[in-house]
């Protein structure tokens, strides 16, 4: 039986390790962190955008969103969990992981094969990861990418390796 279930109140360690605890947490420090590097910037106005102005607006976005997140977690109270249950550690390895192939690839193996390494080790972050699911969702990016920022925008990207 969980401690909700027998009318006393979680401990705070157990509430504060729940997923949306913890993702609330983590969102707000990394908005906290965009805010503080972002001081210096020019903001202007809507009109005349100066270069703080889109950082600065995104980071109170997802401060916002972290402080949703958080309090969400915060009422949904403490869950039973296992140390390595739900595999806590996968999007820590993963996610980095898969920026890192894709900020080393990018140049030498071109936007598209760097894109789909980026959504390919990322897949592994989640625990249901469907080869499917991930090659449909690898396409979709990876034409939204193409229309925006090269056909679109007209980025200096190489499309394909240049070997």
């Amino acid at each position: 039986m969980t401690a909700q279930a027998q009318g006393t109140k979680a401990p705070w360690s157990r509430i504060l390790v729940q997923k949306d605890v913890l993702a609330g947490l983590f969102l707000i420090a990394v908005a906290l962190l965009g805010l503080w590097l972002s001081r210096d910037y020019q903001i202007g106005t809507a009109l005349r955008m100066g270069t703080g102005y889109v950082p600065r607006l995104l980071c109170w976005v997802l401060l916002g969103l972290g402080v949703i997140v958080l309090l969400q977690g915060l009422r949904a109270g403490a869950a039973e969990f296992g140390p390595f249950a739900e595999f806590w550690w996968r999007p820590f390895v993963f996610v980095p992981l898969s920026l890192l192939a894709f900020v080393y690839s990018i140049e030498s193996l071109g936007a598209i094969i760097a894109s789909a390494l980026l959504i390919a080790v990322g897949a592994f972050a989640g625990r249901d990861m469907r080869p499917l699911e991930v090659v449909a969702t690898a396409a979709i990016l990876i034409g939204l990418c193409w229309a925006i920022f090269i056909w679109g925008l007209g980025l200096p990207l190489s499309v394909w390796p240049e070997w």
